[in-house]
């Protein structure tokens, strides 16, 4: 038997709960998990294609929210006990790669852990979930094609430095980062990712390029100023993507990757 999906969306900036892609909107209220409350007490509900969606702003609806306090447990219980099978998500990103240019998007295929205050890590006391491939590998692909149909010049399989924030890097920084050969840095995707598989769900990451860190010589460094100037254009072209990928994620029978991936989980955990 095919089994059900829903789709949750954890927007990033730029995103949050922005509900303009969904019918049928509504808000929800969700309770306090066993891991705290999630960014926002109420969700947005709708559906593309028919498919059940639920919208949860990463950073909280004021965007108060820094990528530190950020409690990744509460929002992803919260998705995953709204029945959630899949969770498609956004975050802004600076590039340290000349070809992969600010308005551009990226899909996340690796990251590297430069992050060191964050907690709840681990919905278990000890859990070695595997991460050799993080990003789901069919969702990956869906992003890439639904990105280039549309006409958008996007990057598949790219590395990302998660770096702790909530400041942004150093000069020095930013070409420590460039010398491993990492194609991204951003603040949010550890430990999202690394929860989202000890859950089992079907997780992967569309990579908003609102800038060129610092590294640059020729463009401004990183700022506040200089992400909001790209990030209204690079969220309308994510947007797009997301809803043509949900209706190719319809059209999939996904019931022996969500038993796996629930195989996986389930044998990583050592302590509860």
């Amino acid at each position: 038997m095919k089994s059900q999906i829903k789709i949750g969306i954890i927007g990033g900036t730029g995103l949050d709960q922005d509900s303009s892609i969904l019918t049928d909107k509504k808000m929800i209220k969700v309770p306090e998990t066993p891991y705290g409350q999630p960014s926002d007490s109420e969700l947005i509900s709708g559906k593309i294609d028919d498919i059940d969606v639920y919208i949860l702003g990463r950073h909280g609806r004021q965007h108060d929210i820094s990528p530190t306090n950020v409690n990744y447990r509460a929002n992803l219980c919260t998705l995953k006990q709204l029945g959630c099978t899949h969770i498609l998500t956004t975050s802004a990103c600076g590039s340290l790669k000349q070809s992969i240019a600010p308005g551009h998007l990226g899909i996340m295929d690796q990251y590297i852990d430069r992050t060191n205050v964050r907690g709840g890590r681990s919905f278990y006391k000890v859990a070695h979930i595997p991460q050799p491939r993080p990003y789901d590998p069919k969702l990956q692909e869906i992003f890439y094609q639904s990105a280039c149909e549309a006409g958008y010049k996007c990057h598949p399989s790219l590395t990302a430095v998660c770096i702790e924030g909530p400041r942004f890097s150093t000069l020095a920084e930013s070409r420590l980062y460039q010398s491993w050969g990492a194609d991204l840095v951003g603040m949010t995707m550890v430990p999202e990712v690394q929860l989202a598989n000890e859950l089992g769900l079907i997780y992967a990451t569309i990579a908003l390029v609102t800038d060129y860190d610092c590294w640059h010589p020729e463009e401004f460094a990183v700022s506040v100023d200089v992400v909001n100037k790209t990030l209204a254009e690079v969220s309308k072209k994510a947007k797009d993507v997301l809803v043509r990928s949900i209706k190719k994620i319809k059209q999939i029978d996904w019931t022996k990757t969500i038993e796996h991936k629930a195989m996986i989980a389930r044998n990583a955990i050592m302590a509860k």
